[in-house]
């Protein structure tokens, strides 16, 4: 059995879908349950019509609404033609839409909206998608039947970012997707959302579809899990950056997790845990090229010492210095709980006697963070930073790899590098407008000459 995810763009219309079904098709005998992101762009929208209904533009948000009703109930009607399952899928998509008019409407009469509202708008992306894949799936042959996630996503309650809760996922999954693979079919639901114990919609975050694939693929105790995306897999940088970046066809767990914690955007940080845990092999495909190379992403990967680079922009620096640190316990406990109590994710720390400098990705609340932080020291904040990271399994026990990545930066600032606890990321802390030139260098440098 495999967890196949597919993601908006190989689900973005009826050329996408149809390649998608054809995918599926050619998995059948390895027992595939699907999982599909909303139709490209949608999220968006419907985060946008969340925004502009509780700000008095109730008619801008129909707008929104109803252009995406056109748009879905077109995909149907190409997918689906004047098909009996064609009229019920378009009613059923119709009535969702529905659904989200009068809640558009609710949020216009408050004139705000909770992260509970928000992430009940932001669910519609896939409870739209998934039962349209399903039936498209059908009428093509293939044994599909569509399930409500949030049946099988159990969540608590952190509205917006909502944490998975194993063992009643793991007990859902055996009552609502086994039967449907005993007798033969194919689970569809979509990725991204969830629900509560008691009912309530959650979402798991931007990105979160990868993360519902490996859940499902952890509690099925699959064979592997496929994402599939519009790139071929993983590769050594970032194209967009770098048009000579390389595909990396074999890497490890490990390495796959740091690269997408640091700017990898093929995959979503928190999918490698489930996998990680369950020893599941993940493979990164391209639907728009289903038969290429693609990326496999195991425990046994080879060691090399540079598996890519990775960087992202828009990173502040907070430094904390006092004397009175020196030799005093506790220090770096009280300064980390503010964060904690903040809920502030800190990526990078480098710490001495007198000193602890971290790296954050949001400024959220940061002046009420930094007033907390000022009872240990001097607090400084440096804002427009950016973080390039070289990342390989073999890094920490080659010595001549480090001092070739500071070298290659030549004439660039390097304000902080850290080599992380498992030895496998050297990270640097530059200014933000230089994480692009960085990374040039530091690929040219690994990958391009003579490498």
């Amino acid at each position: 059995m495999i967890v196949t995810k597919f993601g908006g763009t190989s689900v973005g219309d009826t050329a996408a879908i149809e390649r998608t079904a054809a995918i599926v098709r050619g998995r059948l005998a390895r027992q595939p349950v699907v999982v599909v992101s909303a139709l490209a762009g949608t999220t968006n929208a419907l985060l946008d019509i969340a925004a502009q209904a509780p700000k008095g533009q109730f008619i801008v948000a129909i707008r929104g609404i109803e252009a995406l009703r056109d748009r879905h109930l077109g995909v149907v009607h190409e997918l689906l033609g004047e098909s009996d399952e064609g009229a019920e899928v378009g009613a059923e998509v119709s009535m969702l839409f529905d659904e989200l008019a009068h809640l558009g409407e609710a949020l216009s009469v408050l004139g705000d909206v909770s992260p509970r509202s928000l992430d009940a708008v932001a669910a519609y992306g896939e409870r739209l998608s998934s039962p349209i894949v399903a039936a498209a799936f059908r009428q093509r042959g293939i044994p599909a039947t569509w399930v409500d996630a949030r049946w099988v996503m159990i969540t608590d309650g952190a509205f917006g970012k909502a944490h998975p809760q194993p063992d009643a996922i793991a007990e859902a999954v055996r009552e609502h997707l086994q039967p449907i693979l005993r007798a033969g079919g194919v689970p569809v639901l979509g990725g991204y959302i969830g629900g509560t114990p008691d009912g309530l919609t959650t979402t798991l975050g931007r990105g979160g579809s990868d993360y519902s694939a490996a859940l499902f693929g952890a509690a099925l105790d699959a064979e592997a899990i496929e994402i599939w995306t519009d790139v071929d897999g993983m590769l050594t940088a970032d194209p967009r950056v770098i048009s000579g970046a390389r595909l990396i066809e074999h890497i490890r767990f490990d390495e796959a997790a740091e690269l997408a914690s640091f700017g990898a955007k093929v995959l979503h940080p928190s999918t490698i845990a489930p996998a990680v845990q369950r020893s599941i092999p993940v493979f990164i495909y391209n639907s728009h090229r289903p038969d290429a190379a693609g990326t496999r992403i195991t425990f046994d990967a080879p060691r090399l010492a540079v598996r890519a680079v990775a960087g992202r922009a828009n990173v502040v620096l907070v430094n904390v210095k006092s004397s009175a640190m020196l030799g005093t316990p506790g220090v770096v406990r009280g300064i980390f709980s503010v964060f904690e109590r903040f809920k502030l994710s800190v990526d990078v720390i480098a710490t001495s006697e007198v000193s602890v400098s971290v790296t954050l990705d949001a400024a959220t609340h940061l002046d009420a963070v930094l007033t907390e932080l000022g009872a240990f020291g001097d607090v400084t904040v440096e804002r427009g930073r950016g973080i390039v990271a070289i990342v390989g399994s073999g890094l920490g026990g080659h010595t001549p790899s480090m001092a070739r990545a500071l070298a290659a930066l030549g004439d660039l600032r390097v304000h902080m590098c850290s080599l992380s606890a498992s030895a496998i990321n050297l990270t640097l802390i530059v200014d933000g407008d230089q994480v692009h030139e960085a990374m040039r260098r530091l690929h040219r440098s690994f990958f391009e000459e003579g490498a």
